[in-house]
């Protein structure tokens, strides 16, 4: 019997490779599938692909490309933005979508609080072993440039929010929005666990003991989670 297929998409900053303790997890029930979005990975970073809406087409061009049904999909942080965004476009194409620690409001004002931590030159200042971790991530890549690149996706999302309350309560596709407790990244008060609440086939779950970076989650509970979710909607 084939396996479904469950597309992994990586956060800002991020990899294929930083999901593929999660993939290791999922690999006997899924077909599992991956891409480095626009100026991660080491692919080039330019300003005019390196911003949410080309990441969504991004999404889409690989469905249209690998797939012939929907998939499932499972979106980190960043990634399950852009997931819902695409499936806001072209909802035939997703199975099912579980996001995790993916910032759903966006405003100027929560757009400026996260991107005060991208500054370069503090970044090797204060947590240097993190930028070789990201120098050798995004290699050939200027490690520096993605670190900017992703402060000015925040900035542009912070003042044109791609998605808006009334797009979330008329997206048709089962949406499972996981929030770690102890996520102050992607949920600052309850504005995500709001516009959650608009989706029609929505489920939002609080993980205990959970911070936001993808390193210190419970991979094996959060592979359960994504697997039954997907398999419920096969």
């Amino acid at each position: 019997m084939k396996k479904p297929t469950l597309l992994l998409l990586h956060g800002a900053l991020g990899s294929p490779e930083t999901l593929q303790p999660l993939a290791e997890q999922l690999a006997d029930g899924f077909t599992i599938k991956a891409f480095a979005f626009a100026g991660h990975g080491g692919r080039a970073v330019d300003a005019e692909t390196f911003n949410l809406p080309h990441f969504a087409a991004e999404v889409l061009a690989f469905l249209a490309e690998h797939e012939t049904g929907p998939a499932h999909i499972f979106g980190y942080s960043m990634g399950g933005y852009a997931a819902l965004l695409a499936a806001s476009q072209e909802p035939m194409r997703f199975a099912s979508i579980t996001t995790l620690g993916t910032k759903l409001d966006w405003s100027p004002e929560s757009a400026a609080a996260e991107a005060r931590f991208l500054d370069p030159e503090k970044m090797l200042a204060k947590v240097p072993a993190f930028v070789e971790v990201l120098r050798q991530r995004h290699a050939p890549a200027d490690w520096a440039a993605v670190v900017r690149g992703v402060a000015s996706l925040m900035a542009a999302a912070g003042a044109a929010p791609p998605l808006a309350e009334t797009d979330f309560a008329a997206l048709p596709v089962p949406v499972q929005v996981l929030m770690g407790d102890g996520d102050l990244t992607a949920e600052r008060g309850d504005a995500s666990r709001a516009l959650a609440a608009h989706l029609p086939q929505g489920h939002y779950t609080v993980l205990v003991n959970t911070p936001h970076p993808i390193e210190r989650v419970d991979i094996i509970d959060l592979a359960e989670r994504i697997r039954s979710f997907a398999l419920s909607h096969s």
